[in-house]
């Protein structure tokens, strides 16, 4: 048996002598030759372990030898052998592509031919040679990521570290990184790959599971996977009362976990508890209630002790009184940059109380309809309406009609809680005992009493969400618009976010949303596919699947159905 890459030895690490344990008591190996998952929630110590790996942090106790070397003595040596890729894209934007590459080589000491022969192995095997010119910054979010991917293997590392990769990458951009991946793996390399998007999971050999810095389970991933058989079901006909259904399903204690999935609701079953019955989902309409394939998702929700029981949050003191006019409507929106075309006569309608997604890959001009959406930029050509007012020809009065969560956190950082909420209650125009019970509801509904005093840009990333949230609905908005709104979240904290979602549709909120996630797509009524600047397919989830089913894939994913999609599209486009 070969050695261990790293050896970890009762690992642990605080940051202040009375702190919490990030790291505590951690016994664990990492093989060679194979790609490591490290999967957790928000706070269970991933980057912390990933830091102490790299030999940029020193453990408070216990031993960890990286590469045969120790991070306490060698770190030089461990630097030396090692590639490690942080979770923030840590490159310079300002330079382009070949000057970040010629930075990280000088830093490295890799001169001379050597420098030459790499450059040309690592921009072919990235296919970012017909970018070297191009600023880092102006990168899509895949090729950002490519890019670190080089500078991270400019030594050819025995061991390379990827903290959480494929943050805000599209599902294609995603599966090139684990093709470029299992090349390295396939050179004996090891890879330790820190990941929140659980079906890549599945993609590793092996698996270490970390809550509060412990390890709850290390193994191969499809056998956790297995152990859920037969605890998984999905029901099916409650039409539009599932979200109110899955709502009431989560407070029972036989039932562990539960999402939305398209048309159906997936409910994850305590263990040792008969199956869920019609009346656990208690629709008004006939529930049928099947078994279904059970995910490293449901396996890790329930290792974690299932959603929290909490009360049904309402969000707001009233439903959304209907109007005449559809909520959010496209008419051919258009934008053009110079003589590139971002977005190209674009055209949906968005009814009362549905959630609506914006698919599409990096750079396909999805961020640049949801701007122009939010009147954040102003289209070409078209319209863009919200409750049938224009928000370029009548912007103050649209913009009261909508709440917007921005994708990166967009707060004042430097301000306390408190000070936010009531910042943004003035912008928009909320004063006296108005402003007062608006503030006290969201703090109340978004169990923020006990941060009011700490500034917003230290909070855990959870609460940065919540915060965002309540800000964006505070004047209790019937449009609201999610930009990508848990990009690199843990799936318990996503799940809380959209209990929060499906509580104000429940009260016909209209919701446009962002993502990458293609399990989270699964929670919208429909999505819009964008690609090339173009709306390739509109529809229910359950509808792009069918429309790629075939016999080599009668079962496909919505994942499947956005690649098969849009390389139809591009097969259409190269025979025209």
């Amino acid at each position: 048996m070969t050695l261990p890459l790293v050896s970890i030895e009762g690992l642990s690490k605080r940051f202040g002598k009375q702190g919490p344990a990030a790291i505590h008591a951690l016994t664990t190996e990492v093989r060679a030759g194979q790609v490591t998952g490290l999967v957790g929630p928000d706070g269970a110590g991933k980057t912390t372990l990933m830091r102490l790996m790299a030999a940029l942090l020193e453990p408070s106790e216990g031993r960890i030898e990286v590469c045969g070397h120790d991070t306490r003595t060698d770190a030089i040596a461990i630097h030396d052998t090692i590639g490690y890729m942080p979770q923030r894209f840590g490159l310079y934007e300002d330079l382009t592509v070949i000057e970040n590459l010629t930075l990280y080589a000088d830093l490295r000491g890799v001169v001379g031919s050597a420098r030459k022969e790499t450059f040309e192995r690592l921009l072919a095997f990235t296919d970012l040679a017909r970018f070297t010119d191009r600023l880092a910054g102006a990168l899509s979010g895949g090729m950002k990521q490519k890019l670190g991917l080089a500078c991270a293997m400019l030594r050819s590392p025995q061991l390379l570290l990827l903290d959480e990769p494929s943050v805000g990458v599209d599902p294609i951009s995603r599966r090139e990184l684990w093709r470029m991946v299992y090349q390295l793996v396939e050179q004996g390399v090891g890879v330790v790959w820190s990941t929140a998007y659980l079906d890549e999971a599945e993609n590793c050999a092996e698996v270490i599971v970390m809550s509060e810095g412990r390890v709850l389970y290390q193994g191969d991933p499809k056998s956790l996977t297995a152990g859920m058989a037969g605890r998984v079901y999905q029901a099916r006909g409650a039409g539009a009362e599932r979200r109110e259904a899955l709502a009431r399903a989560l407070t029972r204690p036989d039932i562990v976990d539960g999402v939305m999935q398209g048309e159906a609701i997936r409910l994850v079953m305590a263990e040792g508890v008969q199956p869920p019955t019609p009346e656990a989902v208690g629709a008004s309409t006939p529930v049928a209630i099947a078994q279904a394939a059970p995910r490293f998702e449901d396996a890790f929700v329930a290792m974690l002790g299932g959603q929290p029981k909490r009360t049904s949050w309402t969000g707001g003191r009233r439903a959304v009184e209907p109007s005449g006019a559809a909520p959010v409507e496209a008419k051919a929106l258009t934008r053009r940059f110079g003589a590139f075309t971002a977005a190209d006569a674009i055209t949906f309608t968005i009814r009362r109380g549905e959630i609506f997604g914006l698919l599409g890959p990096n750079g396909a001009g999805k961020s640049t309809t949801f701007k122009m959406m939010c009147g954040l930029l102003r289209p070409t050509e078209g319209t863009a309406l919200v409750d049938g007012l224009d928000l370029y020809k009548a912007p103050a009065a649209a913009r009261a009609r909508l709440g917007y969560m921005a994708q990166k956190f967009s707060l004042y950082g430097d301000l306390s809680v408190q000070q936010n909420l009531e910042f943004f209650a003035g912008a928009y125009g909320l004063a006296g005992a108005r402003r007062r019970e608006a503030v006290g509801r969201v703090i109340e509904a978004f169990d923020l009493k006990l941060y009011l005093e700490e500034n917003a840009g230290g909070l855990p990333l959870g609460f940065k969400q919540r915060l965002a949230l309540s800000c964006a609905i505070m004047h209790e908005p019937p449009v609201l618009f999610l930009d990508e709104p848990t990009s690199g979240v843990d799936p318990l904290t996503r799940r809380e976010f959209w209990a929060y979602i499906n509580a104000m549709v429940g009260r016909g909120v209209t919701v446009m949303v962002t993502t990458h996630f293609m399990d989270e797509a699964e929670y919208c009524d429909r999505v819009a596919l964008i690609y090339r600047g173009r709306s390739i397919a509109v529809g229910t989830p359950e509808t792009l699947q069918d429309s790629v089913r075939t016999p080599e894939s009668p079962n496909p994913t919505l994942e499947d159905a956005f690649i098969a999609l849009v390389e139809a599209s591009d097969r259409e486009r190269r025979a025209a």
